[in-house]
């Protein structure tokens, strides 16, 4: 179910910051979790996902482009 309010909704530029620094996820997660229930998931999702991707680009520049 959708929600109407907009409140609850989680901005592109929060989005994208927890999924490009996935702390930031977490921090907002926590933030909002008991008020604004839909905006803590997403940002919790987006942290998430972040996480095994920076690992993927991390081995990548690491192993690849510093040798």
């Amino acid at each position: 179910m959708k929600s109407n309010n907009k409140k609850d909704e989680l901005s592109r530029l929060w989005f994208i910051l927890s999924n490009v620094v996935p702390p930031i996820g977490f921090i907002l997660y926590f933030h909002h979790r008991k008020q604004f229930p839909n905006k803590a998931r997403k940002a919790l999702t987006s942290a998430a996902i972040g996480v095994p991707i920076a690992m993927v680009f991390s081995y990548l520049f690491n192993n690849y482009l510093l040798k």
